[in-house]
């Protein structure tokens, strides 16, 4: 998150492309991004996942009011950067062909969690990240952009995470450019 909102200010989205970091929501109220994000004088919100545990239906529940939040700020793009909610495919389907999302693997490789450590496992030579569409199947969505990072002899989980990170922070930007240079004016 912080990678895109230094972005936009230093590549100069607003005079670019007429786009701006509309707001930070998060799904937890202790998230350092919403800090930042305040810092910068971008208006932040948190939906807490927990407030919806008594509804009939969780999740459905919890990314309905999410939507909400969101639509205040009528986004061309909703950008999950550190977002580690499932969404529901409801709320899928609301932001079809506008919901972006960062995954640290080389997808259709390694989708879900433990990324680095299933690499390795693996036995990889390579990793990396991906910027897909989000679609109602996991990690799944057409690919925007990847970056491959090498996996070092003696690399750990932790190792090569920071090492593919550090791309992230280059690769999620540039694709979100890219995508913004596309859209109408």
């Amino acid at each position: 998150m912080a990678a895109l909102v230094q972005a936009a200010q230093r590549d100069d989205w607003a005079r670019r492309f007429d786009a701006k970091v509309a707001a930070v929501v998060s799904s937890k109220a202790g998230a350092g991004g919403l800090e930042l994000a305040r810092a910068q004088g971008i208006a932040t919100e948190v939906v807490e996942h927990k407030a919806f545990a008594q509804a009939v239906d969780p999740r459905a529940a919890f990314d309905a009011e999410l939507g909400s939040v969101i639509d205040r700020y009528q986004p061309a793009l909703v950008l999950l950067a550190g977002f580690m909610r499932i969404l529901t495919p409801a709320f899928v389907q609301r932001y079809e062909g506008r919901l972006i999302n960062i995954h640290p693997s080389l997808l259709p490789a390694f989708a879900g969690l433990q990324t680095h450590q299933r690499a390795l496992d693996a036995g990889c030579q390579f990793a990396g990240a991906t910027v897909h569409r989000v679609t109602p199947e996991l990690d799944h969505g057409p690919i925007l952009g990847q970056v491959v990072v090498p996996v070092l002899p003696g690399d750990t989980a932790a190792s090569l995470a920071q090492r593919v990170l550090g791309q992230e922070h280059r690769l999620y930007p540039r694709v979100v450019a890219g995508l913004l240079a596309q859209m109408p004016s």
